[in-house]
């Protein structure tokens, strides 16, 4: 089995080589990447940065250094952004069951079991 047209679109606009630390993208700081690949065929499916201790730690303390603006938001505040990234989650269901699949070479009615959240949540 060869990737698809669509599955390249997905991993191709879903992917980004490079890590995000502190909101900003930038390349592992040892230079290196890893291949990741299909289990099924064992094609490279693409490349993502391998980062190091280094990139670890600085990721962090950028989280660290985030937690204190983030604490200053109202806890309804929080939990409507964090409700806004869960239904972002749901709207790319598909393309998400698809890069799973891919990765673990699971099917996809099992790759799209995402967690799921009552419909109304409490907030504040």
């Amino acid at each position: 089995m060869t990737t698809s047209a669509h599955e390249r679109r997905v991993i191709d606009e879903a992917v980004v080589p490079r890590l995000q630390i502190g909101g900003e993208w930038r390349d592992a700081s040892g230079g290196a990447s890893s291949a990741v690949e299909d289990p099924a065929t064992c094609e490279v499916i693409c490349r993502v940065a391998d980062a190091t201790e280094d990139d670890a730690l600085a990721a962090l303390d950028a989280a660290a250094e985030a937690q204190a603006a983030w604490a200053t938001h109202p806890p309804r505040e929080r939990g409507e952004i964090l409700r806004r990234a869960w239904q972002m989650l749901i709207d790319r269901r598909e393309d998400l069951a698809l890069r799973r699949r891919r990765r673990t070479d699971m099917r996809l009615p099992n790759g799209r079991a995402l967690p799921s959240l009552p419909p109304a949540l409490p907030l504040g």
